[in-house]
């Protein structure tokens, strides 16, 4: 073969399974759609070998391919279709209109409920959002997909979520481990939020050069935090001054949202909460939305909205008979 050629093309920041397929089927499928070269897969690294034009041409399709994995973490048998059929630019595909972000293996994370929807809406006309509601109701989920796609879409450089490490009836001195081992059961359902949308070498990558840091609410303190997409979690959990010194944080081209669930204060006395304050002192402020979700964004377990309303039928009742004896006296 006179007019052969041997490229080596090396995938760099995607797990080279995601883009193999299951059991091979997409390389499988990419040998199928180019019978006159041979495609040999090398752990991190494709070997191609045929005709030079022929090699050129799949070198283009398939970094199209790759470019379209980073951007939206999802791959199908469909979408390398796509990608490889003349003058499509994978990496222009635009986004379904109602989908936040593509997650891992085919999962489309979209908002489901009317006021995620209106999560969404008011992200494109606010730079800080606050997001209130019951356990389930989506909103901490929604914030990373908004700030996952964000980073994608390059609006920011890093994204930054934190934490108050407020002790839930158990003691952090009884954990093992040194204090990040103490910390990360705390944060581990952001971990958890953040592997369903990236890829787990892509986000392992984020957290070791710092593109995604995951830290307690302390290590705020000091920060000028710039080009950032940054969520406070769990924030009935913060004090006024917590949440002051937070929000304070916020520097140039930032997007902060503050997520919380006022039902489930773990703070020594509930009063010290200063959530609820603080949106009542910023709800006039200009670039500032408000969500309040309810019973109806539930989307866990059908047992969730029951649960929840369980216990908010029985505060209703406690808080009667409080009131009751009250009157008596």
């Amino acid at each position: 073969m006179t007019d052969g050629v041997g490229k080596e093309i090396l995938i760099d920041g995607v797990d080279p399974r995601e883009l193999y397929g299951p059991q091979n089927a997409y390389l499988e499928q990419l040998r199928a759609m180019f019978p006159e070269l041979k495609i040999v897969a090398r752990g991190s690294s494709l070997k191609v070998l045929g005709a030079t034009a022929e090699v050129a041409r799949f070198e283009k399709r398939f970094e199209g391919l790759v470019a379209y994995y980073t951007k939206y973490g999802h791959l199908s048998s469909q979408v390398i279709d796509q990608c490889f059929a003349d003058g499509y630019a994978a990496s222009e595909r635009p986004m379904d209109k109602d989908v936040l972000v593509y997650g891992n293996n085919g999962m489309v994370v979209r908002a489901r409920t009317p006021n995620q929807q209106r999560l969404v809406e008011l992200y494109e006309k606010n730079d800080l959002l606050f997001a209130v509601g019951p356990a389930g109701s989506g909103k901490t989920y929604t914030a990373i997909a908004l700030a996952v796609r964000a980073l994608k879409e390059k609006e920011v450089r890093r994204i930054i979520l934190t934490r108050p490490a407020v002790e839930a009836g158990e003691k952090l001195g009884f954990l093992p481990g040194d204090m990040k081992e103490k910390l990360d059961p705390y944060l581990q359902p952001l971990y958890d939020a953040l592997n369903d949308m990236i890829p787990p070498l892509k986000l392992q990558k984020f957290l070791e050069e710092g593109t995604v840091q995951i830290a307690p609410l302390a290590y705020m303190r000091g920060r000028t935090l710039d080009n950032a997409f940054v969520i406070l979690d769990e924030a009935q959990n913060t004090t006024l001054s917590q949440i002051k010194m937070f929000l304070t944080r916020m520097g140039r081209n930032a997007r902060f949202i503050v997520t919380g669930d006022v039902t489930q204060i773990d703070l020594p006395r509930r009063s010290d909460s200063g959530l609820t304050r603080a949106m009542q002192i910023l709800k006039d402020v200009k670039g500032i939305g408000q969500v309040e979700f309810d019973k109806r964004d539930i989307v866990r377990h059908e047992l969730v909205k029951q649960i929840v309303e369980a216990f908010d039928h029985d505060a209703d009742r406690h808080e009667l008979e409080k009131k009751l004896l009250e009157t008596n006296k």
